[in-house]
């Protein structure tokens, strides 16, 4: 349930790529919040993201208490396109309950969620800031193209098997969830800003629509923190949560993260304290991109012979023209 955002990354979306690509120089994970970023991964990078955490639940009106952990999994693949990302997200939690005269247990996928992220709109591409070299000012004042997010939308199914506790119906269902996403970089992407608009189990008794906001700040080239506010409402269940946590940059490939989250109301209050780790393979990508310099070197170095041998041609020209002078 913990799963968002590393963001001194974000930056690098700033920055001209090859293609325009969805790929940056380091790993652009979702965890540890909740949000889903507009950009992929970049065509052919697969990525893991992985996460346990524990949960206390209590419910004053109905008089239980709860305690238990789970696991979440992200898988990310760069498909056919740069802007395209398919999507698979897993949950699964265990969970102890204690009421006065009874105690159980509930364990199950909590969500099983597989789509698809297309990329609509890049206000980066094709845009490059100009340095006014006659004024401090105007190169210091607030860029107002920032106001222009990135949009995407997302579109998937959830998968729910029979008897599920987590689930409102005894029935197994597959269910439609959509999404738009929106994000700003600010400062220069020092300042992440994603919005995700939620809507879920669409064709079922209980759909379910919500929203999540996470504000992101790269401390350094290894450090970042975020701050989240998750809110959904459905007749089955609604909440509204608040997290915020942290992310470490161990390589330009490995991420690990910690985060906490908790509500503010009784029935039930929850608390949710989670680390993770996010893992990317863009061995492929790199393939393409060195593939690709490969021929831009060759073919500037043909363009450098054919120079040289002009250059050459014409010495021997002005040498054989001298003979007759």
């Amino acid at each position: 349930m913990l799963k968002n955002k590393n963001l001194f990354i974000a930056a690098l979306c700033l920055v001209p790529q090859l293609f325009f690509a969805q790929y940056t120089d380091v790993i652009n994970s979702n965890r540890p919040g909740e949000t889903m970023s507009a950009y992929a991964v970049g065509k052919s990078v697969i990525q893991a993201e992985l996460g346990v955490y524990g949960i206390k639940e209590k419910h004053d009106l109905l008089d239980y208490d709860a305690s238990g952990f789970g696991t979440d999994l992200t898988l990310r693949y760069g498909a056919f396109l740069e802007k395209l990302e398919l999507i698979l997200d897993i949950q699964y939690q265990m969970e102890n309950f204690d009421t006065p005269y009874t105690s159980y247990k509930k364990n199950n996928f909590r969500q099983t969620v597989l789509g698809a992220k297309y990329l609509v709109y890049d206000p980066y591409k094709n845009y490059k800031k100009e340095a006014n070299i006659y004024s401090y000012k105007a190169n210091h004042s607030f860029n107002w193209h920032e106001l222009i997010p990135a949009v995407s939308i997302f579109a998937g199914a959830n998968f729910t098997g029979a008897d599920n506790p987590y689930y409102f119906s005894p029935q197994s269902a597959i269910s439609p969830k959509v999404a738009l996403i929106t994000q700003n970089l600010f400062g220069g992407g020092k300042w992440v800003f994603v919005t995700n608009i939620i809507a879920d189990y669409i064709t079922t008794d209980y759909p379910s629509y919500g929203y999540v906001l996470t504000l992101t700040h790269g401390f350094n080239d290894k450090w970042s923190g975020f701050v989240e506010n998750q809110g959904y409402k459905s007749d089955f269940y609604s909440d509204a949560i608040v997290r915020g946590g942290a992310a470490y940059l161990i390589n330009s490939n490995l991420q690990v993260d910690a985060s906490v989250s908790t509500n503010f109301k009784n029935t039930p209050s929850v608390l949710y304290g989670g680390v993770g780790v996010s893992w990317r393979y863009d061995g492929s990508y790199k393939e393409k991109q060195m593939e690709f310099k490969g021929k831009e070197k060759a073919k500037k170095n043909k363009d450098n012979q054919m120079e040289q041998r002009e250059i050459d041609y014409q010495a021997k020209e002005r040498k054989r023209k001298s003979k007759y002078e």
